[in-house]
This record gives C-alpha cells, structure tokens and sequence, in this order.
C-alpha cells in the first residue's frame, strides 16, 4: 500500500520537515491579490489567454467592466463598448447583465468578460445574456475564477457568489453554446495558487514556474465561445 501510494504521489518530506518560511502566517502576504506587488498571478493567465485570442477582438467588441483589456488586445476594432452596472467606470451601457435588458440581441462581434461571472448570483442568466448578444459566428472571450480569495470591495457591493471548475464552466456554456464550438481549460498549479493566495505577484515567480500547469489546481478557467 504505502509502495503504491509513493510510486503515485513521488517521496514527500517527512513530517515536520516542511519549511514554510515567510508563508507560515495567518494573513496574507497583500490582500491586493498582487496588483500593490507587479501583475496578479491570475491576470498573468487571462492576459496570455487574451494574447492568444486577439484576433477575435475585432469589429464591434463589448468588454465587461472596461475598456482595458479591447484596448490592449484588439485587432481591427470598429467600435468598443464597456457594460456595467452602475454609471460611470468608462461605462457606455448600464445595466445587470443578468437580465439583459440594456442589450440588444445579434449586436457584438466579440464580447470580453473576465472575472465577473463570479459576483453575479444569477450565472445561468448571465451566460443567456452573453449568447444572446453576440452576433452569429460572434466570439465570446470568458473568464472565471477556480481558486481564489473572495474579493471584498465586490463582496460588500454586488456580492461574490462562485468559483468554477473546468466542469462547471463547461456544462453551464454548453446550455448555451454547441460543444463543439466551445474551448475550456485551466492555468494553475499548487505553487501559482499558494503565490496567488498570499497575493504575490506573477513577477514573483520564475517563467517555468508559472508555466508548470496541475490539473488538480484550477486556478483560472478560460473559454473562447462561438455563437
């Protein structure tokens, strides 16, 4: 038994041997979740997520939020619109994207949504909302979180609700979305959600170790969508 349980988890320090040194505390590092530090860890992976859709980001592009991330990775934009809640925030539509009611159907070419669906208590809808404006052949460029703090400036003003899991991500998009036009996967490993946690920054850890990916750490679940 114990033979068959080294050969699958590897020889792991005894008992008492593990230092933790600066992590052996009970805060952590920066509640900031990095930004006071360099690039969050998990924006780390939505950016490189991103990068390797820019192509998408085209034509008319609705981004969830701000304007950051259109600015940053568009190619070919004609017009860019930011949606959110409240007024202000760079916002050109106000409205709950739950209910959708500030959205026209068949509109956008391309809709960024990162780290949003999570304060949302009314996912399913949210996620009808987001087909439902697309254009045809429009792509949605979606983030989630797996691992995470909850972050409180949301938690005390719409509310943190979720994490997902590739799964989840999956099986809520497919209500929506064909399989076969969905993409889902996940960045993470123990040490980039530790790092994360503590609110290190990417900059924090070395290129192999943030490449390093555990299926077990689902830090940051990311789906390209096609309508």
């Amino acid at each position: 038994m114990q033979g068959s349980w080294l050969r699958r988890f590897g020889q792991r320090p005894s008992r008492g041997d593990v230092t933790f040194g600066e992590l052996r505390r009970l805060t952590p590092i920066s509640r900031s979740f990095g930004f006071d530090r360099g690039t969050p860890i998990d924006r780390h992976y939505i950016e490189q997520f991103l990068q390797a859709n820019a192509t998408a980001v085209q034509g008319r592009v609705l981004e969830i939020g701000g304007n950051e991330y259109t600015r940053r990775f568009g190619t070919g934009v004609t017009h860019g619109d930011v949606l959110h809640i409240e007024p202000g925030h760079g916002a050109t539509i106000v409205g709950d994207l739950a209910d959708g009611a500030a959205l026209a159907p068949d509109t956008f070419d391309c809709i960024i949504c990162t780290q949003t669906l999570q304060h949302i208590y009314l996912v399913q809808e949210a996620i009808s909302t987001l087909h439902r404006t697309l254009k045809p052949g429009g792509v949605l460029l979606l983030t989630v979180p797996g691992i995470s703090q909850i972050s409180r400036f949301d938690m005390d003003r719409w509310g943190d609700y979720w994490r997902f899991t590739t799964l989840s991500a999956r099986r809520l998009c497919e209500e929506r979305f064909p399989p076969e036009h969905l993409s889902v996967e996940a960045r993470g490993s123990v040490l980039a959600a530790v790092a994360f946690l503590h609110g290190l920054a990417a900059e924090e850890l070395t290129a192999d170790e943030l490449q390093h990916q555990d299926d077990d750490y689902e830090l940051v679940i990311t789906v390209r969508a096609v309508k």
